[in-house]
């Protein structure tokens, strides 16, 4: 049976990666495939509903796992038993993911984040994180030769779903950056460590230790950034259809969250408190 699950492991990797999903992605449907079947001992063939329904159970009885989680193990395991085998699963309810509002900094937030990134590198990090509403594997990826600065744009390779994009570059970074590589060189990534690429642990380290020093108790990640480069973008008054495009976000309602966390429409509501 041992052979069994080896062989199913290696025919789920090389689907995934024919699919386009991501490392990461990959990554977890792996990890949770094989861990169902180490909790059932059986041969993928022998596999039911019911055996899936029990380690979901048993997932969801664990309480330091989110309800997201729970939808990621849910997903890997239809992807694999149906999408792959073509077993004919009924529709398993699990609890619905929590739909959390992201967290956004104010821009005085953004203003003392960067105030109080001592390092020139990962201050340029944080101008374009937030400057442009990259992704972390995207910022890691970035090269010299994907900018034009000349026309203050620059390309997103291969990013999420495999496609390519295009963002704007701000005045603000553009210069920064070009004194930046006077000193440092212009050739291969340009957030990178003795040539290679900096870690996604190193780029969200620097991020937690500047918005320490700036007091900013929220918590804050890579993705706060790009929450705040949206919700900043709408507040100016950009078309919710361009900040789209520059997110690469394929649906429309996925960008449409913005508008829930935007405070600016929400301040102009008087309380009817103030209004006895």
């Amino acid at each position: 049976m041992k052979e069994d699950i080896t062989a199913a492991l290696k025919k789920l990797e090389i689907e995934l990666k024919l699919r386009g999903f991501s490392g990461q992605t990959s990554k977890m449907y792996l990890f949770y495939n094989r861990k169902f079947l180490d909790f059932v001992k059986k041969s993928p063939d022998q596999v039911g509903e019911d055996d899936i329904k029990e380690f979901l159970a048993f997932k969801i009885s664990d309480h330091s796992l989110s309800n997201a989680s729970i939808a990621l193990i849910k997903a890997s395991l239809k992807f694999y038993y149906s999408d792959m085998l073509g077993k004919n699963l009924s529709v398993i309810k699990t609890p619905r993911a929590s739909k959390k509002l992201p967290v956004v900094l104010s821009r005085k937030e953004i203003k003392d984040l960067l105030d109080n990134t001592v390092n020139i590198k990962h201050r340029l990090m944080i101008e374009l994180l937030y400057s442009t509403g990259l992704r972390l594997s995207e910022c890691i990826n970035l090269k010299y030769s994907d900018l034009d600065l000349n026309e203050g744009i620059g390309w997103v390779r291969m990013g999420k779903g495999s496609k390519d994009r295009m963002f704007i570059i701000s005045d603000i970074f553009r210069n920064d950056l070009t004194g930046y590589m006077e000193k440092n060189g212009s050739k291969g990534y340009i957030f990178s460590i003795k040539g290679e690429k900096m870690s996604p642990r190193g780029i969200q380290h620097a991020i937690k230790v500047s918005a320490e020093r700036a007091g900013i108790e929220k918590n804050i990640h890579v993705h706060t950034l790009r929450h705040s480069f949206a919700t900043h973008l709408l507040e100016n008054g950009v078309d919710i259809r361009k900040i789209q495009k520059l997110l690469g976000h394929s649906n429309l309602q996925t960008t449409q969250i913005y508008t829930q966390v935007s405070t600016e429409e929400i301040k102009k509501i008087k309380s009817p408190l103030d209004m006895l």
